[in-house]
């Protein structure tokens, strides 16, 4: 066994690391046991270092404990003693066979997964509806909830919650080993997966995705692995997904791909597996998480199928799929007409089709309704093909688009061809549909998304003697085959299962089926499932009058009877309304009467859950007039998660308000909307901005009409010169630069004469910062790599903030070349994991602000700073390092920000017995408070924000104790019984 840089063992390294980790956490053996889903044997001999621990055990302690698995996985890998030196293999031996097979898989994958099916392309001929990836793939945008502070608030702002990011498809990846990516259906989740699949196969995947360079990748469709009944192993993938040579994989080669880390499981479908065995598949992928923890893993599924956070314990990020914008929408209609032209012989036909996309893009720009259709790349592809199959005429609505979708693929188009049973089987509209219901409504009740072909068979058997005229021309295995062939809705996913092509025509023709047997108990029974929740609105749609007050008054009186789905059956049946195109008014009052109990909103995870009700919900907003400030930001917050025209409306309201948390929310928003309007409608007529963001070169432009910001946060790869020519110099005092790859030095801050705050964020290229040194910045935020540093601090005479949040060294506090007039540091969890103690903050003796992200030794050495007043820790140990600190009167402010219960606080009132403000924030739906141990503390104030309970406000006077969400007196309109917040700070 090699010895450590420090001249220690590894495995002696991994005990003494394990053990303080564990020490730490103030955990004893039972509960690490229980943490780690270990036994306590295992547990012993790894923190004893009896023996060199496995893989999946230091991978499941590192999460027990909340450490990074990669640094002790390293230590682990030292302490393995050298494998017995084995015989050179033949040249034609088990790696050379190995290489040729991998070789022959990543050709394999990229041919199989290198087309995408694109409804409409050639509704003459189904089979021909497929486009190369290469000119399909369309790089959406990702929203990402990043929890805590901007680094501008580090200085020691109030934390206020969370903050959306938006990126394109290869920035919101970057980096990111674990990710679960949300998205409507039809947002492209499924070409995501086959585009990360095919580029990775081939080694060509963009610079920002080097992460996963020479990765093997496995694609794993849940909708055709839960028909196994047991989820597969890596031996088993290949047989699992139909590769017709998974036999001839060598033994113990996908094990050996995804230990050494070279794996990339792209693991497609959460929403597809039925509810019942969701708990089961997630025991499935963390028992993937222990045992190949080097392992890149891409998981996708529809918005509502998990709660947020479901796969945060193995270190997922969220990613949400964001709705088309209008550059997006044009693009498609390009690319879709191009591909469409590809085979039309006479330059005639291509210049017509080419004018009528032209046409479209035109019309999808002027009519609202319409750019709401064409929001998701599955609605883009059936406007595409109606507008081409109609000569440029389109429906209105939804409903309406996919009847006319029905309508042209199961009929128009053949019989305005003139052709005439292909395979000697001649099938009605009305037909088609009956026996396409039949199927659909069987996927629908048995919580399926394919069928066995028999079973399918069977179905189209039982319903062939009521319909004599199809049964006198072909049996139902015939029948099947005309579909399978000319419907463009059935497809074979293998050679013995089918489905449909995707699952919105599937819930579509399942809910009319379900409304036409009179199920409409079944379906209220199943309403709280997010399956349904498609075929709960469309069966709405499809039902007559009568039917659909019987439907709504049945939904909304199950959520009156049940507490455990109330909010999620009163939100579905307010989103109903908008396919209620006729409903007695009676009803539609119950409806509206239900969702008046959930508003305003309250906080962000209030705006989330109501947001999932769409458009629908925006014409229930209520104020500005009459609304309390944190119910102001969370209705501004809540439009602005829907987006589109209809939400501008509301936003237009807000803009005059005066309320921080307003104007914040207003700013956050932008990303929503087109650039351009919303800075004309909304942001020209903010009283003033406190840190406007920028992420797009729209936004960029528009800056110059604003009113000269003095704060903007800037996010994306913009040359230097772009940004200084951008905003205006004189009025310039705080900027934010993020993961921009562009920028080598900044030069260009020279042109900017009164700045005074600069952060840069994992800004991978740049390499001079000289340009620093001709700048007045007091006020400077570092995170990402450690690329010359000291050269940094150098050129920052002045600085009176520092935030790091970089790769720092043992001893670097003694050593940072900054002055000892520093005022205000802040230190991340990066900084952490090298740095691990404070030893050497007592050279900054003015400090008076102190912000630590993650849990440091020697705390006890801040009790000697004796300017410090505020406190601020964000880690989960926040209680244990204040048990260690002695008694520091200096310190009057305290902010804990953790994710763990907050009910046992007397070492704060006996290490800051002078304390006169604290904040808790508890980022967790679990969260509880209790304040007995501080009474009797007279000047105390307390704000805690998103704790479920706050026990011992009694001890305190009135006004003294302030909480975010303020608590609903009515539990049943608490949306957040629904969907918590589980997030934590920096």
């Amino acid at each position: 066994m090699g010895a450590s840089e420090d001249g220690t063992e590894p495995l002696a390294d991994l005990k003494g690391r394990l053990r303080n980790l564990r020490a730490r956490r103030r955990l004893s053996m039972i509960t690490l046991s229980r943490r780690a889903g270990l036994g306590r044997t295992t547990v012993s001999q790894a923190l004893n270092g009896t023996g060199v621990p496995s893989d999946a055990t230091v991978a499941a302690l590192a999460a027990a404990l909340g450490a990074d698995p990669e640094e002790l996985l390293r230590l682990r890998d030292r302490a393995v003693p050298p494998p017995a030196p084995v015989e050179a293999p033949a040249a034609d031996g088990s790696r050379g066979a190995e290489e040729r097979f991998e070789a022959w898989y990543r050709s394999y994958v990229a041919h199989r997964y290198g087309k995408l099916s694109v409804i409409g392309l050639d509704l003459s001929r189904p089979e021909r509806n497929c486009w190369p990836l290469d000119a399909a793939y369309l790089s959406l945008e990702f929203a990402t909830l990043t929890h805590g502070l901007p680094p501008g608030a580090l200085a020691g702002g109030r934390v206020d919650g969370a903050a959306v990011s938006v990126e394109r498809a290869e920035q919101a990846l970057a980096g990111r080993p674990r990710t679960l990516v949300r998205g409507l259906a039809g947002s492209g989740k499924t070409t995501l997966v086959q585009w990360l699949a095919v580029a990775t196969a081939r080694r060509e995947l963009p610079v920002e995705l080097a992460h996963l360079t020479d990765r093997l990748p496995f694609v794993l469709p849940l909708r055709t692995l839960v028909r196994r009944g047991r989820l597969p192993a890596p031996h088993e993938y290949l047989a699992a997904t139909g590769c017709p040579r998974e036999g001839a994989q060598p033994p113990g080669w996908a094990d050996r791909v995804l230990l050494d880390g070279r794996g990339l499981l792209l693991v497609d479908g959460l929403d597809e597996v039925p509810q019942a065995q969701r708990a089961r598949t997630r025991q499935w992928l963390h028992e993937l998480l222990a045992a190949y923890p080097r392992a890149a893993y891409v998981v996708t599924t529809r918005p509502s199928a998990v709660p947020e956070g479901w796969l945060a314990d193995g270190g997922f990020a969220e990613l949400t799929v964001r709705p088309m914008g209008g550059r997006d929408v044009a693009v498609f209609v390009t690319r879709w007409h191009d591909a469409a032209a590809a085979d039309l012989a006479s330059p005639q036909e291509r210049a017509h089709l080419a004018a009528l996309g032209e046409s479209l893009k035109d019309t999808v720009r002027s009519q609202r309704e319409l750019s709401r259709l064409t929001a998701t790349p599955l609605l883009c592809a059936l406007v595409c093909a109606l507008h081409r199959d109609r000569r440029g005429h389109l429906p209105h609505g939804r409903m309406e688009l996919y009847d006319a979708a029905l309508s042209m693929l199961l009929h128009r188009r053949d019989r305005e061809r003139d052709i005439d049973a292909p395979e000697g089987l001649c099938l009605t509209e009305h037909q088609s549909v009956q026996i396409l219901q039949r199927l659909a409504y069987w996927l629908i009740r048995n919580g399926q998304d394919e069928l066995d072909q028999d079973t399918a068979v069977d179905l189209i058997g039982d319903a062939l003697p009521a319909m004599p005229h199809v049964g006198r021309q072909a049996d139902a295995r015939g029948v099947l085959t005309h579909l399978l062939a000319r419907s463009g809705l059935l497809r074979r996913p293998s050679a013995d299962t089918v489905d449909f092509i995707h699952r919105t025509f599937q819930d579509y023709l399942g809910a009319k089926a379900a409304v036409e047997a009179r199920d409409l108990p079944l379906l209220v029974r199943n309403a709280h499932d997010d399956r349904w929740e498609d075929v709960l609105r469309m069966a709405v749609a499809h039902a007559r009058p009568a039917e659909r007050a019987t439907l709504l008054r049945r939904l909304i009186a199950r959520g009156d009877r049940v507490a455990k789905h109330r909010v999620r059956l009163h939100l579905l049946a307010t989103a109903c309304l908008e396919y209620a195109t006729e409903l007695d008014p009676a009803v539609r009052e119950d409806v509206r009467r239900r969702t008046e109990g959930l508003l305003p909103p309250r906080s962000r995870a209030e705006a989330a859950v109501l947001a999932e009700a769409g458009p629908v919900i925006l014409d229930l907003l209520p104020g500005p007039e009459g609304l309390e400030d944190d119910e102001a930001k969370a209705v501004v917050l809540t439009a602005g998660r829907i987006g589109g025209d209809a939400a501008l409306t509301v936003m237009k309201r807000f803009r005059a308000s005066a309320v921080d948390g307003v104007r914040t929310a207003l700013e956050a928003s932008w990303h929503s909307f087109d650039a351009s309007d919303y800075a004309q409608e909304v942001l020209s007529h903010l009283p003033g901005f406190d840190l406007l963001p920028i992420r797009s070169v729209e936004q960029l432009a528009v800056l110059r009409t604003l009113a000269a910001p003095r704060s903007i946060s800037i996010q994306g790869d913009f040359p230097g010169r772009d940004i200084a020519e951008a905003v205006t110099p004189e009025k310039l005092r705080w900027l934010n630069i993020a993961r921009n790859s562009e920028l080598r030095d900044v030069e260009f801050l020279r042109a900017l004469p009164c700045l005074n705050h600069v952060g840069l964020i994992n800004c991978s290229n740049l390499a001079n910062f000289s340009a620093l040194a001709h700048t007045d910045i007091t006020g400077f935020y570092l995170g990402g790599e450690r690329t010359q540093l000291l050269e940094v601090l150098r050129h920052l005479p002045k600085v009176g903030y520092l935030g790091l949040n970089v790769d720092l060294k043992p001893g670097d506090l003694r050593t940072l070349p900054i002055h000892a007039g520093l005022t205000d540091l802040m230190l991340g969890r990066r900084a952490r994991t090298g740095l691990d103690t404070l030893d050497g903050i007592d050279r900054w003796a003015n400090l008076s602000t102190l912000n630590l992200c993650d849990a440091f030794e020697g705390i006890h050495l801040v009790a000697s700073l004796g300017h410090l007043n505020r406190l601020m820790l964000q880690t989960e140990s926040g209680l244990a390092m204040l048990a260690q600190l002695p008694p520091s009167p200096q310190i009057r402010s305290l902010m804990l920000n953790g994710a763990e219960g907050v009910d046992d606080l007397a070492c704060v009132r006996t290490a800051l017995p002078n304390l006169t403000t604290l904040e808790i924030h508890c980022w967790n739906r679990h969260c509880n408070v209790d304040l007995t141990a501080l009474r009797g503390m007279p000047d105390l104030t307390v704000t805690i924000d998103d704790a479920d309970e706050v026990i011992g406000t009694e001890h305190f006077p009135p006004g003294a104790v302030t909480r975010y969400p303020r608590p609903r007196t009515n539990p049943r309109s608490t949306p957040r019984t629904t969907s918590g917040c589980s997030s934590q700070g920096s």
